[in-house]
């Protein structure tokens, strides 16, 4: 969900000599021929991974294929699949802007499937005591975000509807946590950001919502692969596809349980992530063109905007599942 860093995918490859490949043959006995492969799955604290880590329910669907889940923590987006493209993992879960910056860096990656938009989970805030009331009055303030970021491609489309661009601004770049500080201390006036951080300003220091990314941005989840791996194994990805509806179908009619199967995992208050669940749209969809041409159009902006090097054909990365 973060903005992509070049120097990450070093640390990454010299960290990933530490984890497991991407799917390893392990757990054989020598009197057997059976083989149980290893499937490494990289999440973040937040979203239908977490959940479904928590309920242990993959793990037993897999289990007569001889795979083994493992789970593998990322602090956000770019880490993730930095962590698919050196190989310390197959599967994952990101927003819109990471897998734009791992494209554009030649990363070996596929589209595997996404969530249904999710406009009301991202936004821009500002203090709930601020003299800012609407998008003009941002002309010449500071504000806080996390560059490459589906939330920067939130505030582009916010200022272009207001016949504002960058220039007007002062965009102070902070990942999350730094962007919270700076914010609480006045040093921002304004943050664009995503669910739960952003639920949690609005209930623990009540963040105020100037513009949400609803009429402004779709804000997809995804699902991605290492493209080798999909082709090599489409039942298992079937079979992690399948699950993902499931447990999001799960969710949907037990929002309140869901909320506080993520508390320990997240560090967050039960009524926070009530707020965070309570935008999520639910689903789990194989690539649409529609979905496609709205990343596409994603990836053009950030080109535009000099975010990119080079500009990328997001089709080229699309795999849909094979079918059992």
């Amino acid at each position: 969900m973060s903005s992509f860093n070049a120097n990450l995918w070093k640390k990454t490859l010299i960290l990933s000599s530490a984890l497991t490949g991407a799917l390893l043959l392990t757990g054989c006995d020598s009197k057997k021929e059976d083989k149980t492969q290893v499937l490494n799955i990289g999440y973040q604290k937040y979203g239908l991974l977490p959940v479904i880590k928590e309920r242990g329910e993959l793990e037993a669907a897999l289990k007569d294929q001889n795979i083994q889940v493992k789970w593998v923590e990322f602090p956000g987006g770019p880490q993730l699949l930095e962590g698919l493209n050196v190989g310390s993992v197959s599967f994952g879960e990101v927003g819109e802007a990471p897998p734009i910056f791992a494209q554009a860096a030649n990363s070996n990656l596929a589209y595997v499937a996404n969530q249904p938009a999710t406009p009301r989970a991202e936004a821009l805030i500002v203090q709930k005591n601020s003299n800012i009331k609407d998008i003009q009055q941002l002309k010449g303030k500071r504000v806080a975000l996390n560059k490459g970021s589906n939330v920067h491609y939130l505030l582009l489309k916010i200022l272009e509807k207001n016949h504002l661009t960058l220039d007007d601004i002062e965009v102070v770049y902070l990942p999350p946590s730094d962007a919270r500080a700076a914010f609480e201390r006045g040093a921002v006036d304004a943050w664009v950001i995503w669910d739960p951080f952003f639920a949690a300003a609005e209930h623990q220091i009540g963040a105020r919502v100037l513009a949400s990314g609803e009429g402004h941005a779709n804000n997809y989840q995804f699902y991605m692969a290492d493209r080798k791996f999909v082709e090599q194994n489409p039942e298992i990805i079937q079979t992690v596809v399948q699950e993902l509806n499931e447990a999001s179908d799960w969710i949907a009619s037990n929002k309140d349980e869901a909320a506080q199967l993520l508390v320990k995992p997240t560090g967050l208050d039960y009524k926070i992530l009530q707020t965070s669940i309570g935008r999520i749209s639910f689903g789990v969809y194989p690539i649409s063109t529609e979905v496609t041409q709205h990343q596409q159009k994603v990836a053009d902006v950030f080109h535009q905007q000099k975010l990119i090097p080079n500009k990328i054909n997001i089709q080229a990365a699309i795999i849909a599942p094979t079918p059992k």
